[in-house]
């Protein structure tokens, strides 16, 4: 079998590259509180689309630092004590169409699609940060004096605060609730889970935003990783502060955070997987302790994995 990256036995091993901050966990109990001071008030608004036996709607709710943030949420008519999910897009993307969600909603769920901040919906990012803002959303508010104003912060407490107002609607049972989502979503499927313990079951795919310092070192800072390339050549082009730019990414690194992870998770990735390397999601995969399974596609990259649709949602049906 080819390779572009460790073999398995080593991937199984992995442990990560990128260092951890040593105020890792006050930094996120910090943000959990701010987060849960916000409640888990929504505005839920008719949308144009419908169709019978279930009810759409644009949800809206204010997440940390002020910004207004959209889901599309779609949930069977006239049922309750559903199971409740909350999904994630990739980089640059946005929530699921309502044709997409309808699928899952057939199968009895209540689902929330949140559009990230700043990207592809309608979600607004009203973050103001020191330093540029021009390669992306990695290393926005990576020049600024607080980590507190990394972008990927905020957008990782707006998955817990969405899946905590999916859990809170009357017509979900608040003890089933599951994340999932692929690249970008992988990432905020693990720090959904990391975030919220009421999170049972995630399904993660090929994650994105783990172990940033591996990803360099393979020189894989390209596509959706450019911005660090970008970063490093600009502003510290003689890397004079490399260890203190990769420690401070470690407060996003999905790695650092997966130790918290409580639900049962199943992951998909290719080990053809240039964009979002297999050691990279490996290092986050490897420090969950709870049950959990990976299902491996040798020859696939970053793209669909046959048959992982249905996995997953066999996997949330036992929620």
């Amino acid at each position: 079998m080819p390779l572009i990256d460790m073999p398995l036995q080593e991937l199984e091993s992995y442990q990560g590259r990128n260092p951890r901050p040593d105020d890792f966990d006050e930094f996120w109990e910090r943000g959990l509180a701010e987060m849960h001071a916000l409640g888990t008030d929504c505005e839920l608004i008719p949308s144009e689309f419908q169709v019978p036996g279930v009810e759409c709607f644009d949800l809206f709710f204010t997440g940390v630092r002020g910004s207004k943030v959209h889901a599309t949420y779609a949930r069977p008519a006239n049922t309750d004590n559903c199971p409740g999910l909350a999904h994630f897009h990739g980089y640059s993307g946005a929530g699921m169409s309502w044709v997409e969600l309808l699928s899952w909603v057939a199968a009895g769920f209540c689902i929330a699609s949140m559009d990230c901040r700043g990207q592809g919906g309608m979600s607004e990012d009203r973050g103001s940060v020191g330093g540029t803002t021009l390669r992306g959303h990695i290393i926005r508010g990576l020049d600024s004096d607080s980590p507190d104003d990394l972008y990927y912060r905020q957008v990782f407490l707006d998955t817990a605060h969405l899946s905590r107002i999916v859990a809170a609607q009357g017509e979900v049972d608040e003890n089933r609730i599951g994340a999932f989502g692929g690249s970008q979503g992988g990432a905020l499927t693990l720090a959904c889970a990391s975030l919220d313990s009421n999170v049972k079951r995630a399904a993660p795919v090929f994650p994105f935003l783990c172990d940033y310092q591996r990803v360099w070192e393979m020189d894989l800072d390209k596509g959706a990783y450019e911005e660090l390339n970008y970063y490093l050549r600009k502003f510290d082009p003689e890397h004079l502060r490399e260890n203190e730019i990769f420690t401070k990414l470690g407060y996003i690194d999905c790695q650092h955070l997966a130790p918290r992870i409580q639900a049962d998770i199943l992951m998909g990735t290719g080990l053809m997987d240039t964009i979002c390397p297999p050691s990279s999601q490996y290092a986050a995969y490897n420090k969950i302790s709870s049950n959990k399974d990976v299902r491996i596609y040798p020859d696939f990259g970053h793209e669909g994995l046959p048959g992982f649709n249905e996995a997953t949602m066999q996997f949330m049906l036992c929620l």
